[in-house]
């Protein structure tokens, strides 16, 4: 697990600059472990968040079938879930509804307990509500609006999810922002900051190049192949 520290230098680069340090050092992961479905972002000015995976399937069409004190029992073990392990924490929430979205899981109360437990967002198929009283900070990728919850409950808690087109485990570390959700490797996640300062300065490097007079393939070519691999 990384510290807090570790975690908060991750903060410091958006989503794809993650993706692009990803290519580089588990050049398997190219094409997966990251969102490839359109979402509703919440707060599209709110920096990136890094934690640890809390996962959940909900449905919202049909009543749960469970008695009060099954379903008051269920709703506690998935706060529980949600609460243990290292922080800071993103809840996953796959909604397996026929309808995705019929029913909103989060809304005012849900994002401030959520945000209570540690938890700094909800990366989500479902839909959200409330948005004028979500709790300050606490970010959404969302699949859409909804105005009612219907009867939307927890199905299972703690196990692998797909949304958005990311598979998640419970603990996996992920890193998101306005432009979608990756899955980070925990084996190469400490290595990240290094490789991208390589990155980012020979795209500095490029990009000064382009907006210079004078700049042509031929530049393009010469600057590529010094280089070097990726």
């Amino acid at each position: 697990m990384l510290d807090q520290n570790e975690l908060d230098g991750l903060a410091g680069f958006d989503t794809p600059t993650i993706c692009n340090a990803i290519e580089v050092l588990a050049p398997e992961r190219r094409g997966w472990g990251y969102t490839v479905s359109p979402f509703f972002v919440l707060d599209r000015s709110a920096p990136p968040m890094v934690g640890y995976a809390r996962t959940a399937t909900i449905r919202a069409s049909q009543p749960t079938g469970r008695s009060p004190e099954a379903d008051r029992a269920s709703r506690i073990a998935y706060y529980k879930h949600i609460d243990e392990g290292d922080e800071p924490t993103i809840t996953v929430i796959e909604d397996i509804d026929a309808h995705v979205g019929f029913g909103a899981w989060w809304g005012e109360v849900h994002s401030n307990v959520h945000k209570g437990l540690g938890s700094l967002g909800v990366i989500t198929n479902g839909s959200i509500r409330d948005v004028d009283d979500w709790a300050d900070g606490f970010q959404a990728l969302a699949g859409s609006l909804s105005p009612s919850h219907a009867w939307v409950h927890e199905v299972e808690y703690a196990i692998p999810v797909t949304v958005h087109g990311m598979a998640v485990s419970p603990g996996d570390l992920i890193h998101a922002d306005v432009h979608g959700a990756v899955v980070v490797p925990d084996a190469i996640a400490r290595d990240i900051p290094e490789v991208l300062a390589d990155l980012i300065e020979k795209e500095s490097t490029l990009i000064t190049a382009s907006q210079a007079e004078g700049f042509s393939a031929e530049v393009y070519e010469r600057l590529i192949n010094s280089f070097g691999p990726h």
